[in-house]
């Protein structure tokens, strides 16, 4: 059975920086495209950023652009989110999701991933 943990969220003051992991277990991550969604209270689910098999190609949203990046350690059947210049708006439970194939619906809020993990929470104080 496919399982995804995230780690790393905190409490960190606008204008900081955390870094988000995500493990795979019972897969190979290089089988699965990975992304980070994100969902704040009242809110409904966001995405965040995505990475096809090895690293390749990514997408963003425009919200974290420029601020966010995204990456993947096949070997440590890791994915990571480095989040800088943190915003107040960027408080959310943060949740990681693996998928089989790649495109323009991989940056799609709605999309039914294969696996999705159980979110870490981030809050950003200003």
């Amino acid at each position: 059975q496919v399982t995804l943990v995230e780690s790393g969220g905190g409490l960190v003051q606008a204008g900081g920086s955390l870094r988000l992991s995500c493990v795979v277990s019972g897969g190979t991550l290089s089988s699965f495209i990975m992304a980070w969604f994100r969902q704040a209270p009242g809110k409904e689910r966001e995405f965040v950023a995505a990475i096809s098999w090895n690293g390749g190609s990514t997408y963003y949203s425009g919200s974290v652009e420029g601020r966010f990046t995204i990456s993947r350690d096949n070997a440590k059947s890791t994915v990571y989110l480095q989040m800088n210049s943190l915003k107040s708006e960027d408080t959310a439970v943060y949740v990681c999701a693996a998928g089989r194939s790649w495109g323009p619906w991989s940056k799609d809020s709605h999309y039914p991933y294969d696996y999705w993990g159980q979110g870490t929470q981030v809050t950003v104080s200003s």
